[in-house]
């Protein structure tokens, strides 16, 4: 029984193999031209999209413009409306560092703080300013008198 068993098991093993094979042939052996061509044609579309993205990259132009307004008037701190928005020394120091273009890193350096005590007083300034950026928050404190027009 067990050679029985043993047998057709054996048998059945090597049709499964033959079909397998037959099937490898057909799809391998009759269809290679077109698997060739969809080789070939999934190369080319993967040059074509390659080149297409390197030949049409836009070049980055940065375009910088400094407008200063003289009035010819003396600047005055606007203290009423700092006391009224609730803006410390050390927030307006750093507004004023802001709006001469510095960095956080550098706003640190400068005032001897660390950069993340300069980010907190930022993030503090920007929310009684209710402004979202740093240039947002200079053109606030210029319209309110925080900072010198020049």
């Amino acid at each position: 029984m067990k050679k029985e068993i043993l047998l057709y098991g054996l048998i059945g093993g090597l049709l499964i193999a033959l079909l397998e094979f037959s099937k490898y042939r057909f799809i391998i052996i009759e269809h290679r031209w077109e698997i060739y061509g969809g080789i070939i044609a999934a190369a080319f579309t993967a040059l074509g999209i390659y080149f297409g993205l390197k030949l049409t990259k836009k070049k980055e132009v940065v375009v910088v413009k400094e407008v200063r307004i003289n009035s010819g008037e003396p600047f005055i701190l606007n203290r009423k409306k700092l006391e009224d928005l609730g803006i410390t020394e050390r927030e307006h120091e750093i507004l004023e560092l802001i709006a001469q273009g510095l960095s956080n890193k550098e706003i640190g350096e400068t005032l001897f703080i660390g950069e993340n005590t300069v980010k907190t007083h930022s993030s503090r300034l920007f929310d009684k300013l209710n402004a979202k950026r740093r240039m947002e928050a200079v053109k606030i404190g210029r319209d309110l008198g925080l900072l010198s027009k020049l």
